[in-house]
């Protein structure tokens, strides 16, 4: 016997009620109920970070969290911070320096990367190593991410071109 509950959330700027399995984790939620896609089901343990999403302006793991508990949340996906040209420059820095080889991981590290330069506007390398390690990669071996978030961080300073 499945328990359901009623929510309302506003994801990516729009305000949804849906009716949700208690057990439901908000990365099923938002790929297999909304059809946002970008976020990905990579170790449904928090350990990879391809699930990462924002909601109420911190990033969480998708698939910690259940959509039932973010009732009254605001939940925002790779697809929405994208659409509002946030990290718009990030993307272009991924792209030019090859940072996205499969994808598979990108946004997650896009939305994590974002986070870091909301809250520290010039980190050091070791400091963005250190705040994207929760994302794991395995194709770029991480340098080009990490040389991607340095240029932009350099960039929104007035020091450098991404």
């Amino acid at each position: 016997m499945s328990t359901t509950l009623d929510i309302a959330m506003t994801v990516n700027g729009e305000r949804i009620a849906r009716r949700v399995e208690a057990r439901q984790h908000l990365i099923d939620f938002l790929r297999l109920d909304l059809g946002l896609m970008g976020s990905h089901a990579g170790c449904e343990h928090g350990l990879c970070g391809a699930c990462t999403v924002r909601v109420d302006g911190r990033i969480v793991r998708g698939c910690l969290v259940l959509a039932a508990a973010l009732d009254g949340a605001t939940v925002e996906t790779i697809e929405g911070v994208s659409d509002t040209g946030e990290i718009r420059d990030l993307q272009n820095a991924f792209i030019a320096r090859n940072a996205c080889q499969c994808g598979y991981c990108t946004p997650g590290m896009l939305l994590t990367a974002a986070d870091l330069l909301a809250s520290k506007a010039e980190p050091t390398r070791e400091e963005i190593r250190e705040h994207l390690s929760g994302n794991y990669c395995r194709c770029t071996g991480y340098h080009a991410i990490v040389d991607a978030v340095e240029a932009v961080a350099r960039q929104r300073n007035g020091k450098a071109q991404p």
